[in-house]
């Protein structure tokens, strides 16, 4: 009979020897499936809701992405520096820093969930409101934010909780995690939507109650697994140098994404001066590419995990052979995906209840955005490279230059000129273009530079 460790051990991933390509897709396909299976499953409730409740409530769910991110995303980049400084001391073999980092990283996340709770309840609707959400959506929206926040402490737990597992080669038992979760959550939002009419409060409640099945799953594979990164409860506590470290490379990164969503807030509050029957159309859109940047997206977590692993444990040569292959795994991903999702756009679209008109506003998202959302990745990649090691600012201030800054600059030149949909998508594309480059140079100059400083180490 296989051991409770040899159990434990079976999902952890040498990432510091041998062959890399095969294992690069071993640990990105779970998370991709993982990805995919959540932007599914948040499809459905989209699905759910625009069917069974109107196009209103649609609009109001999706009119609050943008908000919920930008509250979100300063706590979820604190999250990559966990992923990343559990990776390099999980490479380096250093099991004392690895402790103190984990426990450090669990203890903010719960922290960081009951500060959250507040934050959406007060600030949801003087936001919503200065967004512009139009006024037959805003009491649903608010209501979406106000329920989804009081389950942010399970939320910040699962995502720090296999930030750690990522980190050190487990990707797969987040992704069963996942799928049990979404499972439930399609039930509950049948019930408390089509049974019970509860509407925009039923698809809230389904998303919160399953997170909370998928964090007691995973604090349980935590407080059981037999290996260095075991969870103890008499061990939580932060330790001042750990949280340091977690938020030099945590917090440019959650910077990085507020602002990043800032900029998402000022389209969507372009795209809500066009009235609710857009932001129907867009809604459903903007779901269909999240899953083709899921999909990405999970590259760039692999980049992040490899880099840090291979970094901490000194092999520098490694480097550049997993940027060139995670580079070619994402273009692929996000060219075959993307052209997927914009080929069949008109039968996906119609999956979430929308009219003709409503369509027809999703496909010139789909065409402007989708067709092209591989430069997305291929930025975001090399993000990932840079952070895994160590370089925190440097992709910050590129990011917030290239895409945030130049994003908000077409908006309040370009856009505001031709006022067209069409303008206003086209400022993803350019800005994508013109941050990957930056970001590529800063790379090749930053792996230069690594390497010059340590000697090359044999695999």
């Amino acid at each position: 009979m296989m051991s409770h460790a040899k159990t434990s051990k079976s999902y952890e991933m040498d990432m510091c020897n041998g062959p890399l390509l095969g294992k690069i897709i071993i640990y990105a396909l779970p998370l991709m499936l993982s990805g995919v299976l959540q932007l599914t499953f948040n499809a459905v409730d989209l699905i759910v809701v625009g069917r069974y409740a109107g196009s209103g409530p649609l609009a109001s769910v999706g009119s609050t992405s943008a908000l919920i991110n930008l509250m979100l995303n300063l706590f979820i980049g604190l999250s990559v520096g966990a992923n990343v400084l559990v990776a390099n001391y999980y490479g380096a073999g250093e099991k004392k820093n690895l402790t103190e980092t984990i426990h450090t990283a669990v203890t903010l996340s719960i922290a960081a969930g009951f500060l959250l709770i507040f934050v959406g309840f007060f600030l949801a609707r003087p936001i919503l409101v200065l967004m512009g959400t139009p006024e037959d959506i805003l009491d649903g929206a608010v209501l979406y934010i106000r329920i989804y926040f009081a389950g942010m402490p399970v939320i910040m737990f699962y995502n720090f909780g296999s930030a750690i597992l990522r980190a050190i080669g487990d990707t797969r038992r987040p992704l069963y995690y996942l799928c049990t979760a979404g499972v439930i959550n399609i039930f509950l939002n049948l019930i408390f939507v089509c049974l019970l009419n509860l509407s925009v409060a039923g698809v809230a409640l389904g998303t919160v109650l399953s997170q909370l099945v998928s964090a007691s799953l995973l604090a349980h594979a935590l407080l059981t697994m037999d290996s260095d990164c075991r969870v103890e409860l008499k061990k939580l506590k932060i330790t001042p140098d750990k949280l340091a470290k977690i938020a030099r490379i945590g917090l440019p990164a959650g910077l990085q994404g507020c602002l990043f969503s800032l900029s998402n807030v000022l389209i969507q509050s372009s795209i809500n001066s066009f009235g609710s029957t857009v932001v129907a159309g867009n809604t459903a859109a903007a779901n269909l590419e999240g899953i083709v940047y899921c999909g990405m997206n999970s590259v760039y977590q692999t980049a992040l995990s490899f880099v840090g692993q291979n970094y901490g444990a000194g092999k520098i040569d490694r480097l550049k052979r997993i940027a060139f292959i995670c580079l070619g795994v994402v273009t692929v991903i996000g060219l075959v995906l993307g052209g997927t999702v914009t080929l069949l756009g008109d039968t996906l679209l119609r999956l979430y209840g929308t009219n003709d008109e409503e369509t027809a506003y999703g496909l010139i998202r789909l065409h402007y955005i989708c067709r092209v959302y591989f430069l997305c990745g291929i930025m975001d990649v090399f993000v990932g490279l840079m952070r895994g090691m160590g370089y925190a600012v440097a992709p910050m201030i590129v990011s917030l230059t290239g895409a945030c800054l130049l994003r908000i600059v077409w908006i309040l030149t370009v856009f505001r000129f031709f006022g067209t949909l069409e303008s206003l998508y086209l400022s993803y594309s350019v800005t994508w273009v013109v941050t990957a480059t930056v970001h590529c140079i800063c790379f090749v100059r930053a792996y230069k530079k690594k390497r010059e400083m340590m000697p090359a180490t044999a695999d």
